[in-house]
C-alpha cells in the first residue's frame, strides 16, 4: 500500500508514508473486510459511513503539513483510522464524529493501539470544537456544500483546512483553505467522493 502511495500517487512526505505504514488499517474495518483493508479503495463501515481510500487519507494528511507541535481538529472520525494517522504526526488531535456509537468505537480503537494524544467525541462537527482552538490544521472527512465558517474561525492565521466541497452530495473537489490576515487562500486539489457532511453548516440530514 505504501509503495503504491509513493510510486503511483506521488505521496512524498516521508512522515505521512511512515504513519500509513505504522497504523494497521485492517484494525479499523469489520472482520469480513479485513482481507481488503489494504486495497486501493474506500470500504464501508457501520451506519452507512466509509473508511476513506488510502490515497485520500494520505493526500489530505500531506496537505495539512503537520509537525509535532500541531494541534489538529478532525471532523468525521468514522472508524478512527484517519484519527490514528493524524496522531502519529501531530501533538494533539481533537476528533468529532456525528454518530455516537461510531465515536465510542473509534475512541476505543485508538486507545487499544496505545494512542493517547487523540480524543473523539460525538457532536455536530460543522460547528467545530472551539474549546481547544485555534488549530494549526483542520481535516474534514465528509463532503459539504460550502466551507463552514466556524471551522475557518477556529484556524490559526497560517493554518490549513482540508475539506471536500461540492454542489451535490455525490461528488466534490478537495479544497485546501489557508487562513491569512485578510481573505483566506483557497486551492483545489482534484476530484473526490465522500459521504455527506451533515450538520448546521453542512447538508441537512435526510
Amino acid at each position: 500500500m505504501v509503495e503504491r502511495l509513493r510510486e503511483h500517487y506521488g505521496i512524498h512526505d516521508p512522515k505521512v508514508l511512515e504513519a500509513m505504514r505504522n497504523v494497521p488499517r485492517h484494525f479499523f474495518v469489520t472482520e469480513a473486510l479485513r482481507g481488503r483493508a489494504y486495497d486501493d479503495n474506500a470500504l464501508p463501515i457501520n451506519f452507512n459511513q466509509t473508511i476513506s481510500q488510502p490515497f485520500i487519507v494520505a493526500r489530505m494528511t500531506e496537505l495539512l503539513e503537520l509537525n509535532k507541535q500541531s494541534r489538529v481538529l478532525e471532523i468525521g472520525a468514522g472508524s478512527g483510522y484517519q484519527t490514528a494517522i493524524l496522531a502519529q504526526l501531530a501533538s494533539q488531535v481533537y476528533a468529532i464524529e456525528r454518530i455516537g456509537e461510531l465515536a465510542r468505537e473509534a475512541h476505543d480503537r485508538i486507545r487499544v493501539l496505545g494512542i493517547y494524544n487523540a480524543t473523539v467525541k460525538a457532536f455536530d462537527g460543522t460547528l467545530g470544537w472551539s474549546a481547544y482552538g485555534p488549530y494549526d490544521a483542520i481535516l474534514v472527512a465528509a463532503g459539504g456544500p460550502r466551507i463552514p465558517d466556524p471551522l475557518v474561525a477556529q484556524l490559526k492565521v497560517g493554518g490549513r483546512l482540508v475539506i471536500p466541497i461540492g454542489a451535490t452530495r455525490e461528488s466534490q473537489k478537495l479544497v485546501r483553505v489557508i487562513k491569512t490576515e485578510h481573505k483566506p487562500k483557497i486551492e483545489e486539489h482534484g476530484s473526490c467522493q465522500f459521504v455527506p457532511l451533515i450538520g448546521q453548516h453542512g447538508w441537512e440530514k435526510q
